[in-house]
């Protein structure tokens, strides 16, 4: 863990917001940025917002090199609900669609040349799916905890959002998801994180990685050719295992795959020095591939 920061010191990332056209209405989608170069877009975990990546805005070995963009889904931390349609009247339930539509969008309104996707859980099925169905948008995408599908009985889940059920449930689940030997302060950030969240955020975010994803039919048709595909699992990770990222690796031909021992489902939050020294190699390969033409031309 690197010692106290200096009172009064600044961090390096900078926040503001953008109005996206999302499903035909005005969403107010917060990011924070820092760095400069290739450009990174990072998508958080369910139920969560882009503060699990601050630690990688603080790494020169990665943002002299590429500009960091994390973004807040809609409904999460402060990218706030849409003002207007009565959202509050019906389920809240992400899609694939709707998932899809935010880092296209996103890169689309930032003027992005062929960014790079990254996302962990959520965000790590999310590369994967923006490499079938977006090639031509992101030169190369990172899958942390990434998966062909992820099978569970989301109505089992009920008690994530139950009046009689604390947030603290939440908190507790994602500690089992953490490696031991990860720093404890890190782990229990992570953890805070969900205790503080808008508990049907969570819930419906499941939505999509146990109901709407599923790529096993479709893996094979992604050309690794024109999108760089690289996929990461911890070795603590009960969901998003390293099985399950074994499994993306042989189905899709040309991507790359590594076990991170030592960390589980949130690597970049809960042991951020062990996360870096797996991701480095990928970022360097990412800068020496040359950005493929469109349509894969």
């Amino acid at each position: 863990m690197p010692p106290p920061a200096a009172a009064g010191r600044f961090d390096s990332p900078v926040g503001r917001y953008i109005h996206l056209q999302l499903d035909g209405m005005d969403h107010r989608v917060y990011f924070e940025e820092a760095g400069a170069g290739i450009p990174l877009l990072l998508q958080h975990t369910a139920g969560c917002h882009g503060s699990q990546w601050r630690h990688l805005f603080e790494r020169p070995e990665v943002t002299d090199h590429f500009r960091l963009i994390a973004y807040d889904l809609p409904f999460h931390g402060k990218s706030l609900p849409p003002v207007g349609p009565k959202w509050w009247a019906t389920e809240y339930r992400l899609t694939a669609a709707f998932l899809r539509a935010v880092p296209v969008t996103l890169a689309s309104a930032l003027k992005l040349d062929r960014p790079v996707f990254m996302g962990c859980s959520v965000g790590g099925l999310l590369a994967l799916d923006l490499a079938r169905h977006h090639p031509d948008v992101f030169r190369a995408v990172i899958a942390v905890e990434g998966a062909l599908k992820v099978d569970a009985d989301v109505e089992a889940l009920s008690a994530l959002w139950h009046p009689q059920v604390s947030n603290e449930y939440k908190a507790r689940m994602m500690d089992s998801l953490m490696s031991p030997t990860s720093p404890e302060a890190y782990r229990k950030e992570t953890s805070h994180v969900y205790a503080a969240g808008w508990p049907p955020a969570f819930l419906g975010d499941l939505h999509y990685y146990l109901v709407d994803y599923d790529l096993r039919a479709e893996a094979a048709s992604i050309d690794t050719g024109r999108t760089a595909v690289h996929i990461l699992n911890g070795e603590y990770d009960w969901s998003g295992s390293m099985e399950h990222g074994q499994a993306a690796h042989a189905a899709i031909a040309g991507s790359t795959w590594t076990g991170m021992q030592g960390v589980g489902h949130f690597p970049m939050s809960e042991n951020p020095d062990a996360f870096v020294r797996h991701l480095l190699p990928i970022l360097e390969a990412i800068k020496a591939r040359p950005v493929p033409a469109i349509g894969g031309r």
